[in-house]
């Protein structure tokens, strides 16, 4: 949408002021137009900068060599080498257009006519930082918990299914590397949410303590899938464990994964936890674990078998460790915002 509002107002504009070749001026449009205000600010900056090199080094480039093709790629490789030197290797390719269209400007008044194409070209990256400024900008914490909240629950469903071995191990494998895809999304969603500028000074000091509690829930969230593949190797690879133990690591499993998910809940005051219950359940699920791979130990033969279940057991820890953590920073969140409820709408509920 906001693509196609910077298109039209570049082309209206460059229609209204009657410049040339107006089609320059909604390309560098769709080269500026950037996700937040944040982005957008920047990008201009990079982008003014790049195509002020771009059109130098066409000009000079002209009226010292000419504008044949074979100077054109010349002109090219200089523009990309200092754009890598100076770091600003994303405005690279509306730079080339810069430099292009003005070294292929045959007219008898070249300076005028390049500096009016330069002018159509930084008309339509102003366009769409306009656009960007007054279209209200998209609430990314909201898409970022409903992103957070559904591949925490796709994962730990997966859990489940595993507990009762009611998957494959190829299906699985393909299901993770989806989850490893959706997770790097939510990376990206979450630096979208960190680039929103907050007014206050109060509601700066909460978003910065959300945003360590995002980040946490999308540790905890990485940590579940280390745990769901861990536990489909062990599956595989030790087949002969009594069923009591299998009994045992399932109903741990459950445990995590119940607690994971109110805690998800929680955060939006849709579930209700009692801090000290709840590191109290923790502690007592360490002890199991503890308990569990040391009857293992006295039960195995072989050194394989004891690492592959130490791994088994570190991955649960771990695993637990991520949960006390989010546990904590909640409990703590929840004792300097009490009346300040997270405005989210849960769409995955």
């Amino acid at each position: 949408m906001k693509t196609g509002m910077a298109i039209v107002l570049a082309l209206f504009l460059a229609e209204l002021l009657k410049l040339p070749s107006p089609v320059f001026a909604a390309i560098s449009a769709i080269f500026a137009i950037q996700p937040s205000i944040y982005r957008s600010y920047l990008t201009i900056i990079e982008q003014i900068q790049g195509n002020v090199i771009g059109a130098i080094i066409a000009i000079v480039f002209v009226l010292l060599f000419g504008n044949h093709f074979l100077i054109v790629g010349l002109a090219a490789v200089v523009l990309i080498t200092i754009h890598l030197k100076l770091r600003i290797d994303k405005t690279i390719p509306l730079s080339l257009v810069t430099l292009i269209v003005i070294m292929e400007t045959r007219n008898n008044e070249f300076i005028t006519f390049s500096i009016i194409r330069f002018s159509t070209i930084m008309l339509g990256i102003f366009s769409a930082f306009f656009i960007n400024l007054i279209l209200y900008p998209p609430k990314y914490e909201t898409k970022l918990y409903t992103s957070i909240s559904d591949i925490t629950n796709g994962i730990l469903q997966w859990v489940r299914l595993n507990n009762h071995q009611a998957t494959d191990f190829i299906l699985l494998k393909k299901q993770v590397d989806r989850f490893k895809e959706q997770l790097v999304q939510t990376d990206q969603m979450y630096l979208l949410y960190k680039e929103e500028r907050t007014l206050s000074k109060k509601h700066s000091q909460e978003k910065l303590r959300k945003l360590v509690i995002y980040r946490q829930m999308i540790t905890a969230s990485k940590k579940a899938l280390d745990l769901l593949k861990e536990m489909a190797k062990v599956d595989s690879q030790l087949g002969s464990m009594p069923p009591s133990f299998h009994e045992r690591i399932r109903a741990i499993s459950e445990q995590l994964i119940a607690s994971h998910e109110l805690l998800v809940l929680r955060y939006i005051g849709k579930a209700v936890q009692t801090h000290e219950t709840e590191m109290n359940n923790y502690e007592e699920i360490r002890h199991s674990l503890l308990k569990l791979y040391r009857e293992y130990q006295q039960l195995n033969q072989t050194d394989e078998a004891d690492c592959i279940m130490l791994q088994l057991v570190a991955s649960f820890m771990d695993y637990k460790d991520q949960l006390v953590h989010l546990e904590i920073l909640l409990n703590s969140f929840r004792s300097y915002h009490r009346e300040d409820q997270p405005r989210i709408k849960d769409e995955s509920i």
